[in-house]
């Protein structure tokens, strides 16, 4: 049985010169704004209630007489279980049980909630992946109502929900490759909505992990279970739910300490070989690095992944600071996630404070400056395929990413993407509360303007990248990207006087 869920809510929408935003009630049903919006304002009326020691026949009145399609049980202010009309049809009357037993009999016990602030596609994505249809909305330690799949699918756009279905019908990969095409109309459209770039990388990248269980499931089929637990994780931007349209693969497996190489080997380099075959078929490209669970480096016991952890920390090479920008941001996909966790906690109580280690990652995230001129203007590449062109991955987004990472880490927090980062950070004190909010309004204006390049892109029938000519770009546009970028510069100054010249404060 389905039971509450223990990971973060999106939190609130961060500011960022915006558009108003519009109210979940409003949005026109075709307009995809509405999947960055509080599920608070979807919830249609207080949820109708049953005490936990009720009858089947108790709950069924209750539910005919207000006319709803489920029932909490409660035991006061306590979420105990939810029944619904689909458990009457199923687990009543096909199974002739009697209307006087007890409710608990047949209920849904600890059932996954969702916190009322929470946008509106994070339930739609909950509910479709795990097949539920009732979810109880928790707001303050209540439960404030139930929002069920008929809310949503009045606003349901034909986009992602629609996308997240067919790619879980799929039954080989040429199918899921033909669904997977499909992301870059996607992200196209919310670019041209009012949808925040940061709800519109969690978006995209949903879809890739909804490509990867799929394929996951396709492998499973054909090989059988696996012979010891394993967790699939993700690595990179997919980690951080900050893709965009096609990008490449970074990805890794951990194993059970059980894992024995002549009996389970053969396995999994199968497994993993189909699963990342398959996503560069789908349009995610086998990372230039080999940094992919294919690579029997990268597919591992969870001793080894300790090992590898501590080696990184404690003799911080440059190789190994080269390796933490892409496997300190990791979040498991699909299988036993405690070996993750296992591993994520023993890193972030080697990295909390560890002043030396940060300093050298500061070093090398340093290396990564905001394009900027000398005289505060925007800096283009001065040669090859994009001369003339900004780079807004490298030299905009990325540090970003690093910085928020170190301050993060310095905190011993465990987000992974980049905004929870800058709050965690700023919960911490590892960074204030004005440069947080910098911090965050400056890294969403550079994935608007990203956005918005790669939607015209995209238009016009060419393969989108991340680098932007100014003159593309209005005069504000420009002071903004300009005053993002000065943002940067600030921090990454900021981060040099706390590690850098041999002072590890």
């Amino acid at each position: 049985m389905p039971n509450r869920s223990s990971d973060h809510p999106i939190s609130p929408q961060r500011k960022l010169a915006e558009a108003p935003l519009l109210n979940a009630e409003t949005a026109a049903p075709d307009d995809p704004a509405w999947l960055s919006q509080p599920i608070r304002g979807l919830v249609r009326r207080s949820p109708v209630v049953i005490e936990s020691e009720g009858t089947i026949q108790q709950a069924a009145a209750r539910m005919r007489d207000a006319k709803v399609s489920s029932v909490l049980l409660m035991r006061g202010s306590e979420l105990l279980g939810i029944v619904t009309d689909r458990d009457l049809r199923n687990r009543v009357l096909a199974e002739g049980v009697e209307g006087t037993q007890p409710v608990q009999q047949i209920a849904t016990l600890r059932p996954r909630t969702l916190a009322a602030n929470a946008a509106a596609f994070e339930a739609l994505l909950l509910m479709t992946e795990q097949g539920i249809h009732h979810l109880p909305v928790e707001e303050n330690g209540q439960i404030i109502g139930v929002l069920t799949a008929g809310d949503l699918a009045q606003r349901q756009s034909t986009s992602v929900i629609y996308l997240v279905r067919e790619i879980g019908r799929q039954g080989d990969i040429p199918g899921l490759a033909r669904a997977a095409a499909r992301v870059a109309d996607l992200q196209r459209q919310l670019a041209a909505s009012t949808t925040p770039a940061s709800t519109t990388g969690r978006i995209v990248t949903s879809i890739t992990d909804a490509v990867t269980r799929r394929l996951l499931q396709l492998a499973h089929a054909d090989m059988g279970p696996a012979p010891i637990p394993y967790v699939w994780v993700a690595a990179g931007s997919q980690a951080r739910r900050e893709q965009t349209a096609r990008s490449d693969q970074d990805n890794c497996m951990i194993l059970d300490d059980a894992y024995d190489e002549p009996v389970h080997g053969e396995y999994f380099r199968a497994l993993s070989r189909f699963v990342c075959d398959g996503l560069d078929a789908c349009g995610y490209v086998h990372c230039p690095g080999e940094m992919m669970a294919m690579t029997d480096t990268w597919r591992q016991p969870l001793a080894r992944w300790k090992a590898y952890f501590d080696q990184w920390i404690h003799r911080p090479e440059p190789k190994a600071l080269m390796l933490t920008s892409v496997f300190f941001d990791l979040r498991a996909i699909e299988g036993d996630s405690a070996l993750l966790d296992t591993l994520r906690a023993q890193t972030l109580a080697a990295t909390r404070g560890n002043s030396l280690f940060l300093a050298h990652l500061a070093g090398n995230a340093l290396q990564h400056r905001p394009a900027l001129g000398w005289l505060g203007q925007l800096s283009t590449e001065g040669t090859g395929a994009h001369r003339g062109r900004t780079d807004l991955k490298h030299k905009g987004a990325v540090p970003v990413i690093d910085l928020a990472r170190i301050f993060a880490l310095a905190a011993g927090a465990p987000e992974v993407n980049t905004f929870d980062r800058i709050e965690a950070a700023a919960r911490e004190g590892t960074l204030s509360a004005s440069a947080a909010k910098d911090l965050a309004e400056a890294l969403e204006f550079i994935g608007r303007i990203r956005l918005d390049h790669q939607a015209r892109q995209t238009a016009k029938g060419e393969r989108p990248d991340n680098f932007v000519a100014p003159s593309e770009l209005s005069n504000l546009a420009r002071r903004q990207l300009q005053d993002a970028f000065k943002v940067i510069q600030t921090l990454q100054s900021v981060l040099q006087q706390r590690y850098g010249g041999g002072s590890y404060k």
